[in-house]
């Protein structure tokens, strides 16, 4: 198993946000990490990238312990995150992102060439300023930018967010791309028709916690649940 999390505590000065969360995640998987505004997606993820300094419990990526350690050592240990909002740096092209990336890159196979197969779109952009992307190209970059860094865990979070349909179609070849080519993916999102369009699997934050886990299929088949846990029919 490339990732596992056992009885993880996490939070802000204003109090715990995850209350004990156990998870696992093997190479070549998605897992859709569904649930409620405000019930500790992002938190989970952040505390994974070692953004959020856990307070208890275990996480460990190819048997690497790296609970409470680093963004820097988490990175280096092949974890990479395309947070939300993007957060790609506006007056850099997309080739000195590139650039950038590729100082950080583990040994991997994921090179400017070979992203720019997965994000074509990209390639016409080489030179452009991130500000002058649109709001999907700069999700591209975004997760170019990671990839680059030669991850085999990626965690997505919310990466159709304020994107056209057309985009998240494009968002989700480019996803299943990564888990073609052996990369696990956690990808926090609200939008079901990606989530269960991409993930073998679901797991349903609820106050601090995974409430509930499923295949996507059996899920899709519960909607008892689906609507206890996320309000949707």
């Amino acid at each position: 198993m490339l990732l596992e999390v056992r009885g993880l505590y996490a939070g802000y000065k204003q109090g715990t946000v995850l209350q004990g969360v156990d998870l696992e995640l093997d190479s070549g998987r998605v897992l859709g990490l569904l649930g409620r505004n405000g019930v500790g997606k992002s938190t989970l993820v952040n505390t994974l990238m070692g953004l959020v300094r856990s307070s208890a419990g275990s996480v460990t990526v190819d048997g690497r312990a790296l609970a409470g350690r680093r963004a820097d050592v988490v990175a280096r240990a092949g974890v990479a995150i395309v947070p939300q909002g993007r957060r790609v740096w506006p007056n850099l092209t997309v080739q000195e992102h590139f650039a950038l990336a590729e100082r950080r890159r583990r040994s991997s196979d994921w090179t400017t060439e070979r992203v720019l197969q997965l994000l074509p779109r990209l390639g016409e952009r080489r030179d452009q300023e991130a500000a002058t992307l649109s709001g999907g190209e700069q999700q591209m970059l975004a997760i170019a930018r990671a990839l680059l860094t030669g991850p085999r865990l990626m965690l997505l979070d919310e990466p159709s967010e304020g994107l056209a349909p057309a985009i998240v179609e494009q968002i989700a070849d480019a996803i299943t791309g990564m888990r073609d080519e052996g990369v696990a993916i956690l990808l926090v999102e609200q939008d079901l028709h990606l989530a269960f369009s991409v993930c073998s699997e679901v797991a349903v934050m609820d106050r601090g916690v995974i409430a509930h886990r499923a295949t996507t299929a059996d899920f899709r088949r519960d909607p008892a649940t689906a609507h206890r846990l996320l309000g949707v029919a």
